[in-house]
């Protein structure tokens, strides 16, 4: 009974485990979006080692809202990023991850924080609410190397529709 006990304690504290490691990585860059004279949000890239070394190497985007957005703009937003990178037109999964995602994100306010987390080729999402005790909870199953590659190209791939900010966010490299 013990061990039982003890072998479903371990399960419940391994997510929190895996956000402290990543929470203790190296910050690479940040930047922030605003629209107009507003702030949308601030984000921030982080890896194991402190800089940014390719598309499929370990590192935490994490995104702080300065606003409340509601997971239907957040999924739309994602949408018309795909949208003008191509991924919708090349990848016959796109709109499943879209409806992934709308079944996933919660509503944001100003202080809540999305993460997403590459670790071995295999991303996940991670979320903090405003008023949270500093806990990172999981979102949804670990994601695809290609689903993590096309999410994060959002603000990482040289096609970004934010270039300033990639360039932020990767510490001023090429």
């Amino acid at each position: 009974m013990r061990a039982a006990l003890l072998f479903l304690w371990l399960i419940t504290l391994t997510p929190f485990a895996h956000a402290a490691d990543w929470l203790g990585w190296r910050k690479v860059g940040d930047a922030t979006l605003t629209w107009g004279p507003f702030t949308v949000y601030t984000s921030q890239l982080r890896t194991p080692e402190g800089r940014y070394t390719g598309k499929m190497k370990d590192q935490a985007l994490i995104i702080t809202y300065a606003r409340d957005i509601d997971s239907e703009d957040l999924v739309e937003a994602t949408r018309d990023q795909w949208r003008a990178q191509g991924v919708l037109q090349q990848e016959p999964q796109s709109e499943a991850w879209l409806q992934m995602l709308a079944s996933l994100w919660p509503d944001v306010g100003p202080g809540a924080q999305l993460a997403f987390v590459l670790n071995d080729k295999q991303g996940q999402f991670w979320y903090r609410a405003p008023a949270a005790s500093g806990t990172f909870r999981p979102l949804g199953p670990p994601q695809s190397q290609a689903f993590s590659t096309r999410f994060l190209g959002i603000w990482l791939d040289p096609r970004t529709q934010y270039p300033e900010l990639r360039q932020q966010l990767i510490g001023g490299q090429q």
